[in-house]
This record gives structure tokens, C-alpha cells and sequence, in this order.
């Protein structure tokens, strides 16, 4: 087992795991940690634990302090200058007439590196620009390329439920999410129904897709034949999460019935 801290960088970032050593740090502390970026600032979102050693990259990096007052207004000059740069590194890219979109910067917390983050349709040869922004900046500059799911979690906005969207306030990580995810859900497959502001499929489709697959395994398949205290039918209908069969039976009547009393009436006709 290793003691380990769990430090998220931004809002809704990934969580890093850090050696604590003899500091101590609880939830909601910030604290200053190098990472392969530089000496960073954090916000611890997970406590002195144990865990096992598999379920860590070995070896851990140490925390270098508590944040105090005086890193928090560094931390608050960063983004001030930070977001000044914007605007400057726009009016460079349309002088270069590069086909990019910038859409956020951040200092790192000892300023030694400006990252850009920007979206594009293809590959950009941004050399020049890079040259030019050091020039201007006078520090190391990164231009980083993300993608439509990366800028929706930068950008932020309000989600076809109409709440904040998930990525940008709590979503750490990207899951996959297919569309046989929306199938299983029975939803209907228009893309304007099941894709977020990013145009991807929404994120949310992940979160109950665990019981709508462990549902699917229990339950008949639609189309099998079955037995009913009302005589045999085939499967028509399928409610996965209230765990109802509706069934046509060979009389032309339709039934719906709940998947617990066709086990019950199995097992009693089986004794």
C-alpha cells in the first residue's frame, strides 16, 4: 500500500495522485506540486488514503508545500494575464491567416510556460506563430490542439436538460460512449435528441448504461417465444429498467407483465 493525495488542477480536470509526506493537507486545501509541466498549483479533491501500489504510477511525485496566501494571488495574476493574452494571440493568428480557433490560455504557476489551447479542422503549422507569441510573451509558449469534447469542458454551457453540462462542472475524464448505448436505452436515434453541445453523443448516455446491460442479460430477448399464464406469445416489448415483459400472445391479445411473475409462474409450473 502507498499514502497518496488526490490533486485536481482545474474545476472539472483529472484527479493526480501526489506523495503527501509529513504535510499536512485536507480536502479543499490548495497546494503547489511539480508535475511534467512545471511547479503547479492544485486543489486537493481526495484525502490521505492508502491504496495498493498497482493502482498507482510508481513513483509518485512529492508535494512541495501548502499553498498560501501569497501563491493564491499568483495563482489569481496567472489567470488575469493569462486571459490579456488571448486577444493578443488572436490578432496574431489572423496576421498569419492560420484556419485555427483559439479558445483558451493559462500560465503555468511559476510562468514558466504559456499554453494555448486551440481547435482545427486539420494539421496547422503554427512555427511562426509559436516564435512570434515568445517573442511578445517572452516565455516558453505550448500551443495545444483539442478536440470538440475538450472545448465544450473549457467553454462550458447549459445541456439540452438545462443544467450546467457535466463535463465542464464534475466530469473528470471522457468515457466512450456509443450509439449502441442509445439503442439499449431504447432512445430515439436522432442525432438532435441524443448528442450534446459538442455534437458528440451526450455523456450521460454512460450513466445508467450498467443496469440497462445487466437488465438486457436477465430479460428475454425480443422475438423468443415464451410461456404465460395466459398461454404462449412472442416478446414485443421490452421496459428494461422497470423490468416489464410486454408480450403478444397467439390469441392476438397483448399483455405486459412483470418479469418477476413470469419467474414465479415458471418455477410453480416446473415443481
Amino acid at each position: 500500500m502507498v499514502e497518496i493525495i488526490g490533486v485536481r488542477f482545474k474545476k472539472a480536470g483529472r484527479i493526480y495522485y501526489f506523495d503527501p509526506g509529513e504535510a499536512e493537507v485536507s480536502v479543499g486545501d490548495g497546494v503547489i506540486v511539480e508535475t511534467i509541466r512545471g511547479i503547479e498549483y492544485g486543489r486537493v479533491v481526495i484525502g490521505r488514503r492508502l491504496v495498493p501500489e498497482e493502482d498507482v504510477v510508481l513513483p509518485l511525485r512529492p508535494l512541495i508545500r501548502r499553498a498560501d496566501a501569497a501563491d493564491e494571488a499568483v495563482v489569481a495574476q496567472n489567470r488575469e494575464d493569462a486571459n490579456r493574452a488571448i486577444p493578443v494571440a488572436r490578432e496574431l493568428i489572423a496576421a498569419h491567416g492560420l484556419p485555427m480557433r483559439l479558445i483558451d490560455a493559462e500560465y503555468t504557476f511559476d510562468r514558466a510556460k504559456l499554453i494555448f489551447y486551440f481547435a482545427a479542422d486539420g494539421r496547422v503549422d503554427f512555427r511562426a506563430l509559436v516564435r512570434d507569441l515568445a517573442a511578445v510573451f517572452r516565455t516558453r509558449i505550448e500551443l495545444r490542439q483539442i478536440g470538440v469534447r475538450d472545448q465544450a469542458k473549457l467553454i462550458g454551457g447549459i445541456g439540452p436538460c438545462g443544467r450546467v453540462l457535466c463535463c465542464s462542472s464534475f466530469l473528470g475524464e471522457f468515457e466512450p460512449v456509443t450509439i449502441k448505448m442509445a439503442k439499449d436505452q431504447n432512445l430515439v436515434l436522432n442525432p438532435t435528441k441524443i448528442s450534446g453541445l459538442c455534437g458528440r453523443l451526450m455523456c450521460c448516455l454512460t450513466y445508467e448504461n450498467d443496469q440497462y446491460e445487466s437488465a438486457r442479460e436477465m430479460l428475454p430477448d425480443l422475438g423468443e417465444e415464451i410461456e404465460t399464464p395466459y398461454g404462449s406469445g412472442r416478446v414485443v416489448g421490452l421496459n428494461l429498467l422497470d423490468r416489464i415483459v410486454q408480450i403478444a400472445l397467439s390469441g392476438g391479445q397483448t399483455v405486459e407483465l412483470p418479469w418477476e411473475s413470469l419467474v414465479a409462474y415458471w418455477q410453480e409450473r416446473w415443481q
